[in-house]
């Protein structure tokens, strides 16, 4: 198994990625801190390292936006890891449909092998982020924080987006029966068996995932810590299923409760019960009140601290300390908070890039940090 106290990343090419039309970033330290201005391609580069995690990287974008306006119409982008048993390469790239006849694709290669797909770099490397889009996180909706608990399960189980694909199949495949043929009782028999198997799995694997990270977080507790301890629970009606039945019987019962369903579900267009209905509920620990009543400032804090711990949990289950991704987050902080930041970073064994506009953000990481600078799609390496 890989040791996660040394693993890094230490060179990243991009080709026609975004803004950046060829670069070639060479990097040694623990920490990466990307400055420049807004707009230069701090982020950019961010998502880049995203793409090696199963998914569309950090900002969930379409791969035709990803290519550069005035490339040749893909990109590409690699990674060099080195690690305790020597360097590996890795990389992805995507290619548009030349004409009617010819699809386009993402190709994946480890080592100079093709993958079959983005799930194979699982088995070199684990990325986890954190970006500003996620400071609403507990004031949103709940569909926001589903999203947000998949990519926890994804970073840990890579097979999870697979299955929470096949899940969402499948409710459309219900939903269109029970809007074109109701009456049809055992199409519908069979679809909700299959859409009662996939539910079951992925409430299972989100139930693991939340169980492990709650655990971590109380038995880790620190309540001197500028990021506070956040209490993490599943709310639904499948999660309560999963919880008290094996997995063979959650499945009869929600099966039956699908069929039972199944004029209320035409009615509202969508099936009403199910992991696409589930919650993740979210309590600040040493206050122990809703997380969507704490302040700005501590609903910042809690997400913080919730990240790290979740970055901890995947070194713990899967052996890979993971590469943590943190965008635009010093910038927010107040300078005790921005210290106790680095100090947590210091204690993880991965490799963290993170960005900012200034560099003074960086200045307490000293010796310890490459800091590059970023200008308009280019890159001025330490």
């Amino acid at each position: 198994m890989t040791n996660p106290e040394s693993l890094r990343v230490t060179r990243l090419i991009a080709r026609d990625f975004r803004n950046h039309a060829d670069l070639d970033l060479a990097v040694g330290r623990r920490f990466v801190a990307l400055v420049g201005e807004n707009g230069a391609g701090k982020t950019n580069i961010l998502e880049a390292l995203s793409l090696f995690a199963p998914g569309r990287g950090l900002r969930r974008a379409d791969f035709s936006v990803m290519a550069r306006e005035g490339g040749a119409g893909g990109f590409a982008v690699s990674l060099t890891l080195e690690g305790p048993n020597g360097d590996h390469r890795i990389g992805t790239a995507w290619e548009p449909p030349r004409g009617r006849e010819e699809r386009g694709g993402r190709l994946c290669r480890i080592d100079g092998t093709t993958a079959s797909s983005p799930t194979a770099f699982a088995e070199q490397l684990r990325v986890v982020w954190l970006t500003p889009d996620l400071d609403a996180l507990f004031r949103g909706p709940a569909g926001d924080r589903r999203r947000f608990l998949d990519r926890l399960v994804l970073a840990v189980d890579a097979g999870h987006g697979a299955r929470v694909s096949a899940m969402e199949r499948a409710l459309r495949s219900r939903n269109r029966l029970l809007e074109e043929r109701p009456d049809d009782g055992p199409w519908l028999d069979a679809v909700e068996r299959e859409v009662a198997e996939l539910a079951v799995a992925v409430a299972l694997a989100r139930r693991e995932t939340v169980e492990r990270l709650d655990s971590l977080i109380l038995s880790t507790r620190d309540e001197a810590s500028p990021f506070p301890w956040a209490g993490v629970r599943l709310e639904g009606d499948i999660d309560d299923l999963v919880a008290v039945w094996p997995a063979v019987d959650a499945e009869d019962r929600y099966r039956a409760t699908l069929r039972q369903n199944r004029f209320r579900d035409r009615a509202a267009g969508r099936t009403l019960a199910g992991p696409q209905a589930s919650d993740l509920v979210v309590r600040h620990g040493p206050k122990d009140v809703p997380a969507a009543t704490a302040s700005t400032g501590e609903q910042k804090a809690l997400l913080i601290g919730l990240v790290l711990a979740h970055a901890r949990l995947v070194t713990g289950m899967s052996g890979l300390s993971p590469l943590v991704l943190l965008d635009e987050v010093a910038a927010h902080l107040d300078p005790r908070r921005r210290a106790g930041l680095f100090d947590a970073l210091e204690a993880l064994p991965g490799q963290v890039w993170m960005t900012g506009a200034d560099p003074v953000l960086f200045g307490e990481l000293g010796e310890r940090a490459d800091v590059v600078q970023v200008a308009e799609g280019s890159v001025r390496a330490p």
